[in-house]
């Protein structure tokens, strides 16, 4: 009897060590993120354009003035005529524009990110939602109609289904094509990272629709924080409830010491398992392979814990990254993302303290810092969480929520994503860079491809765009087939001069090449990471990065100048220079001005 319970406890360990949940996904560090806002990425169907009854439940709330299509190649601050014709200006009429991105413009551009080198795409919200951003979702567990091949045929399959019970959930043509994507995607290589919005829901959610029309009686009315509900005795409507932020249009769903409710978590959980098992059989290689969570920190660490449980149990190679973004805003001061990152919650975060540094140093003039701050306060960034984590941060220097890096280098001194567009600055200067802020575009994007941890670029980077912060961050994709107007019109206080508007294939195949290169060399992907040199007056640091015998060094000048580079790691071996496969003399190395020169060891 002993000797048969402990064979059985040595089966059930065995059996548990195999089902052990690995604790970071290994091919995130080998990931090149690519970000998409897909109503602006490529409108590839024209027939499932967004509708002016669509815009129903976002701002500005005006289904009633005239409304069209926006034209993909349009002048950005021009108004066209319906919106000169109702009168109101330009941010007004910006949250109405549709251009028409779908699930097809994604398909059909996949090759054109395989050529890129991107292996990971993160979708900004693709859930059917009135807004232009999705942030606001009507459905969790439905793509939005008009990211989809035929719109009303789904907006009758959604109206007669019954939201709460996922057994009843159906597949509409929208959600059918994006596992098209996924299936696309995963045969090319290509991962599909979705963003998740799990602390609020739009006014046209379905639940909280059914709350607004049943009041009390309502079987989600616990869903959210109700503070009051109307009187139908009086004229006034006294119903009163959470918004995110105190952002009404955002009901924030509820929660108690587990995070999330537990309806409204068992809703969440069986949503995460539809995209990640879509078939439901077990094998998650139909699904998703990851998520993004939206203002993470709003949510109980319990909840993500939960979360992370469920997520892994499905996929354990599955990624969990969150946007853990600023403490306090208005004082610079951006939150530490460690107590997320503890093994229990997420793999990583949007690295954005690591992009204010980035800014601090390759970009600023009167705020700038040293070569040797710019390393300290990295390093100090470094010993705030596991050493393993560094290659699970999502190293970004944009996205949908900052200004654009091109723009972020034509406006130096604003401190990272702090009056970075025209609705907080109106002085914000929102030309075209020029050759020499260009160069700096570069000079930081090779430091983003050799730096550890997998690195993010934000749709149209690559092709030359710009633009300040929301809505200017998000423009439509500056595409090679397309003629473009030239930008004239301002909303600036800065004058500005004409912009041209075109697909900049040089800068393209600049990204295009320096991907490849760490997408070749493991070391740049995998390997240990070290600074091991910095000067001050000359404006320059050098790292290593160290893998399997073979040594990457990148030394990196950020002044204006020619640098002469000596080190004594320098004289112990012979270099190439990985970009265009020169030997090194060891006694004559030079780094040309806002420059990276990326050397690796001959063995």
């Amino acid at each position: 009897m002993i000797k048969t319970m402990i064979i059985f406890a040595f089966v059930l360990i065995i059996s548990c060590k195999q089902k052990e949940i690995p604790k970071h996904p290994e091919w995130v560090k080998d990931a090149i993120f690519y970000q998409i806002f897909p109503e602006r990425f490529n409108n590839a169907d024209r027939t499932n354009d967004p509708t002016l009854e669509s815009l129903t439940g976002s701002w500005p709330y005006d289904t009633k003035s005239a409304w069209h299509i926006n034209p993909w190649t349009a002048d950005w601050y021009k108004l066209q005529p319906w919106e000169e014709a109702n009168g109101r200006g330009f941010n007004y009429n910006s949250q109405r524009r549709r251009f028409g991105g779908d699930i097809q413009g994604v398909i059909d551009k996949l090759d054109y990110l395989s050529d890129l080198g991107i292996n990971t795409i993160y979708l900004n919200p693709i859930f059917h939602a009135p807004s232009l951003h999705k942030y606001d979702a009507a459905y969790y567990h439905h793509v939005d109609a008009f990211f989809g091949p035929d719109p009303q045929a789904d907006l009758e399959l959604i109206k007669n289904e019954d939201h709460g019970n996922p057994e009843k959930w159906v597949w509409t043509n929208a959600d059918k094509l994006f596992l098209k994507l996924v299936e696309t995607a995963h045969r090319k290589g290509i991962r599909i990272i979705l963003d998740g919005v799990f602390n609020h829901t739009g006014t046209q959610f379905w639940a909280f629709k059914d709350i607004v029309k049943n009041g009390p009686q309502s079987e989600y009315k616990d869903w959210y924080t109700i503070k009051s509900w109307d009187d139908p005795a009086t004229e006034e409507n006294e119903f009163d409830y959470a918004g995110w932020v105190g952002v009404k249009d955002l009901p924030e769903l509820k929660e108690d010491e587990y995070g999330l409710i537990k309806p409204v978590r068992d809703h969440v959980f069986a949503v995460v398992k539809r995209w990640m098992d879509p078939n439901n059989d077990g094998n998650p290689e139909d699904g998703i392979d990851g998520w993004r969570l939206d203002v993470a920190e709003m949510v109980s660490h319990n909840f993500w814990k939960k979360f992370r449980t469920h997520v892994k149990s499905i996929n354990p190679e599955a990624y969990i990254t969150g946007e853990i973004f600023w403490d306090d805003w208005a004082n610079k001061k951006m939150m530490d993302p460690e107590p997320w990152l503890r093994g229990d919650q997420f793999d990583g975060v949007m690295n954005y303290r690591w992009s204010s540094q980035m800014t601090q140093f390759f970009i600023d003039n009167k705020t700038k810092i040293s070569a040797g701050e710019f390393v300290n306060n990295l390093k100090n960034l470094d010993t705030s969480y596991a050493p393993e984590t560094r290659y699970q941060l999502l190293n970004l220097m944009d996205s949908h929520d900052t200004d654009r890096l091109a723009s972020n280098v034509v406006n130096p001194d604003l401190f990272f994503d702090k009056h970075v567009g025209l609705n907080g600055n109106p002085s914000y200067d929102v030309r075209k860079p020029n050759a020499e802020e260009w160069q700096v575009v570069r000079l930081i994007a090779k430091v983003q491809m050799t730096f550890p941890g997998p690195p993010m670029i934000y749709y149209g980077t690559e092709s030359g765009m710009w633009g300040g912060d929301d809505p200017d961050e998000r423009k439509p994709m500056v595409w090679p087939e397309f003629e473009y107007e030239t930008e004239i019109a301002n909303e600036s206080k800065t004058p500005r001069p004409a912009d041209p508007v075109k697909f900049d294939s040089s800068l393209f195949n600049f990204y295009k090449e320096i991907i490849h290169l760490r997408n070749q060399e493991s070391a740049l992907r995998l390997g240990d990471f070290e600074f091991v040199y910095t000067n001050n007056e000359t404006d320059n640091f050098a790292y290593t990065r160290t893998y399997k015998g073979e040594i990457i060094l990148c030394i990196v000048n950020n002044s204006n100048e020619k640098q002469d580079f000596s080190h004594d790691l320098i004289l112990k071996n012979s270099w190439v220079n990985l970009e265009d496969g020169n030997n090194i003399a060891v006694n004559s190395i030079q780094i040309n001005p806002k420059s990276v020169l990326i050397l690796k060891n001959q063995k």
